[in-house]
Formats: C-alpha cells, sequence, structure tokens
C-alpha cells in the first residue's frame, strides 16, 4: 500500500540529509523498531524507560527508508547514505502534524467519536454500517490517543472514502489536540459518564472535556449529543442532533426488546432495527450509528445489514460459553460506574436463565468519589440476579452494600482470584448466566479463560 512519497514529506520537513536514487514511496508509518515493514518512515518516540532513536539501525533493517530524527540529538554516522533522515523539533508532535497534512491530503469524510462509555461500541457500528456503502478505515483495537489516533490516519489507504476515529482521553485539553488533528465532518460525544472523574473533578468537567471535540470540527460539520444528558444542549455553534430515549430527542429510541443474543429496537424516524449486541446502552450507541447513516444516505437495507454484522470488539458484551455450556458474558475489557450498571441492567433482563450470577472488580479512577459510586453501582443489584461475587480492594464497598440492601442476594467477596475461580464450579450449568466486569487493570479475562479450559 502506498501513502506518499518522500519528495511530498520535504514539503512538510524540510531539514534533511540522505539522498535516494528517485522518488520513493512510503507504504507505512511504524514507531516499533522491532516490526518487519516495506519502504516505512520510522518515527522514533521517547517514554519513561526507553528512547526510539537508540534503535534506529534495527528499524533501517526491518525496512525503514526513512526517519524523523530528533534535531538535539547526535545522529549516528553510520545511517547509510540511501536513507533519508528528517531533522524535527519532536518526534511525536511531528507525528501528530504528519497525521494531519495527511488527513488533508486524502480528504476522506471523518467521524470523529467520543463518550465515557460504549464509544468503541458505536464506533464498530459506525463503521460497520458505513462500510456496507463506503471504503471505510476504522480504528482499531485502542489506538485512540495522542499517538494511536495519528497511526490510524496514517494507516489509510489513498482511496479511503470515510475515516473513523475513536477518541479518547484522561485529561483535559487531549480531546481538543486529537479534533485538531483529525478534523471532524462528523462529531459524536455518546454519554457524559464518570470515567477519568478523579482527574477531572466533576461530571460537569468530564462534559467539557467532552466537548473540546468540537475544537476542530468543520464549520459546516455536524455533531452528533447524548440528548438524554442535561450537561449537554443544542446551543453549538455546529449542526447538532440529539439521539436518545427521552421525547424531543431529534432521533428517539421509542421501544426495545433484548433476546439472548440479539436486540430489536425501534426509533422515531419510523424504522425497526436489529442489533447482534444485547442491553438498552448498545440500542443508544446504535442510534447513533443509524443517525449518521442516515446523514450519509445510506440506504435503510445496508443500515440493518450493518447493523446485522457488527463484530464488536473483544471483551465488551462478549457472548461466550465456558465448561458445561454455562454462558458467560465477558464484559472485561473495562469498566465504569455507568456502564457497569448498564451490563447489570442487561443481565436482568435477560430470559431463559436460572441463576444470575454477577462477577464484579475494581472501577479504577474514581478517586474521592470511589466509595459512593461502588455504592450506587450495588444499589442496582436486585431481583432476579441470584448471587454477586467481588474481586479487588474497591469492588469490596458492591458486595457488603448488597448485602445490607438485598440479603437475599447471595454476596461474597474473596481476597484470592483463584478462591473465586473455585467458587464459581459450582455454577457451571447450562441454564447459569455469568457476566464478568471491572476496570482493564483488574484483567477479569483471567477468570474467564479459568472457566473456559
Amino acid at each position: 500500500m502506498m501513502l506518499f512519497t518522500t519528495t511530498w514529506l520535504q514539503t512538510i520537513f524540510t531539514q534533511f540529509k540522505g539522498h535516494l536514487k528517485k522518488q520513493e514511496w512510503i507504504h507505512e508509518v511504524t514507531t516499533d523498531s522491532r516490526t518487519s515493514t516495506v519502504n516505512a518512515l520510522f518515527v522514533p518516540l521517547v517514554g519513561e524507560y526507553f528512547d526510539g532513536h537508540d534503535f534506529v539501525h534495527q528499524a533501517i533493517d526491518n525496512g525503514a527508508i526513512a526517519i524523523l530524527w530528533d534535531e538535539k540529538k547526535a545522529l549516528p554516522s553510520n545511517i547509510p547514505n540511501d536513507i533519508i533522515v528528517f531533522f524535527v523539533a519532536d518526534p511525536l508532535a511531528s507525528l501528530q502534524t504528519l497525521a494531519k497534512h495527511y488527513r488533508e491530503l486524502i480528504q476522506p469524510i471523518v467521524v470523529g467519536i467520543t463518550g465515557s462509555n460504549g464509544k468503541t461500541t458505536t464506533k464498530d457500528l459506525v463503521t460497520s454500517i458505513v462500510k456496507t456503502t463506503y471504503k471505510t478505515h476504522f480504528t482499531h483495537g485502542n489506538l485512540n490517543n495522542h499517538i494511536g489516533l495519528p497511526l490510524t490516519i496514517l494507516s489509510m489507504s489513498r482511496d479511503t472514502e470515510v475515516l473513523v476515529l475513536e477518541m479518547g482521553m484522561n485529561d483535559f485539553g487531549e480531546i481538543e489536540l486529537l479534533s485538531n488533528i483529525a478534523q471532524p465532518d462528523y462529531a459524536m460525544i455518546v454519554n457524559i459518564g464518570e470515567s477519568h472523574i478523579e482527574f477531572l473533578g466533576s461530571r460537569v468537567g468530564i462534559a467539557q472535556a467532552k466537548l473540546e471535540i468540537i475544537t476542530g470540527l468543520k464549520s459546516e460539520g455536524c455533531l452528533f449529543i447524548d440528548g438524554d444528558e442535561e450537561l449537554l444542549t443544542k446551543k453549538y455553534n455546529h449542526m447538532t442532533i440529539s439521539c436518545g430515549f427521552k421525547p424531543g430527542n431529534d432521533l428517539q429510541i421509542e421501544h426495545f426488546t433484548s433476546r439472548k443474543k440479539e436486540t430489536t429496537f425501534q426509533l422515531s424516524n419510523g424504522q425497526t432495527y436489529t442489533i447482534s449486541l444485547l442491553g438498552k446502552h448498545n440500542v443508544h450507541n446504535a442510534a447513533f450509528a443509524v443517525a449518521l447513516g442516515e446523514r450519509l444516505n445510506i440506504p435503510y437495507d445496508n443500515i440493518q445489514k450493518g447493523l446485522s454484522r457488527v463484530v464488536p470488539t473483544s471483551m465488551r458484551m462478549e457472548f461466550v460459553t465456558g465448561k458445561n455450556g454455562v454462558s458467560i458474558i465477558n464484559d472485561a475489557y473495562n469498566a465504569s460506574p455507568t456502564s457497569m450498571k448498564a451490563a447489570i441492567e442487561v443481565v436482568k433482563n435477560i430470559k431463559g436463565f436460572r441463576k444470575k450470577i454477577l462477577i464484579l472488580g475494581d472501577i479504577l479512577e474514581l478517586g474521592s468519589h470511589s466509595t459512593e459510586l461502588h455504592q450506587q453501582v450495588a444499589e442496582t443489584i436486585t431481583h432476579p440476579i441470584t448471587a454477586v461475587f467481588t474481586y479487588g480492594k474497591e469492588a469490596k464497598i458492591i458486595s457488603h452494600t448488597v448485602k445490607t440492601l438485598s440479603p437475599d442476594i447471595d454476596s461474597i467477596h474473596f481476597q484470592a482470584k483463584n478462591d473465586l475461580i473455585k467458587h464459581l464450579r459450582y455454577y457451571l450449568h447450562e441454564d447459569v448466566l455469568l457476566l464478568f466486569k471491572a476496570s482493564r487493570g483488574m484483567q477479569f479475562e483471567t477468570f474467564i479463560k479459568a472457566l473456559q479450559h
């Protein structure tokens, strides 16, 4: 795949050395010197414990033909003459600048998606719909930050028509940076939750940080917002479309029904859709994807086809089978209070199981709000939940609160993972549903692996 030429790079980074025999095409951009590449541009990043400049020879051996080099560092004298080296003030900032220029060169329709919860699922839904009609490139995995987003842009083919970008953040200013790089034509704020409240202080602060996505939004661009969220209004300088359950939304979710592995919902546009995902929150995410699909003039049949074909990113409400046919919902990728409560509601509403067991872990990065927010999660654990088992320092608050509020629900806190795994062996039956949910740092997928082998 050809991205751009070394001659084009010279128009952006004007200080360079080395002489290629002819104009060369760059086929990929990499920050990992260990990866085998073809005609790559290597960008050496510097971290707390590493410096990519130390591995420039490895990058060249693995296929790099051009380098972005920090001008403050001495260049090794034995760099081959046919390797072109661009001298820059900051390789990371230059990577971001290059991504912005490449986005302008290709001129795809850009969709930027952010939100406290559900942005990855919404990205998956949007991508699945859009690619039924357009040549589409999208964020893979969790490449949604100040490094991942530029690399995503710089991996799109030149014939890309729509670029779908997930935008993550931990603090103020981060979404603004990503939005200015991506310059979206369409921006989505899927919701305002409590993720990163430790750094942002309050939900008001979180809303302010998410609204930074408007910074780079094209003047004629369109903003999609969670119309059920009081912290978001239509009083912005862009066309704004609201999606949600409450009357008054531009696209209202009027009804939905969840079955074992799919959900059917009806929107105020008069259409009914089915997604292979569970829960009210995923219907909400799907409404955003449908709203965008309509703006891009994608026919109803293609929108429905996209929704039915969506492949959710691993460990997000993923329905899997364990030993003895036990049903498992693997939602272990990450957690916030909002997403944990939503997952619990999904389990409560699914029919056909004799027992429903919650296995919950710590929700991290809640700071001084942690006790209160874990208690709020516990308040949603009511019949028909059979039992709740917790692991982790903060999750202990959940099981202890459930014991007080709902003594008929079996509630146990475990100090060791192995003890919890042993206890779960009593519940490995076909008529049992297990939900695993915790923050990424808790590595709850280890429980699931133990119950599948």
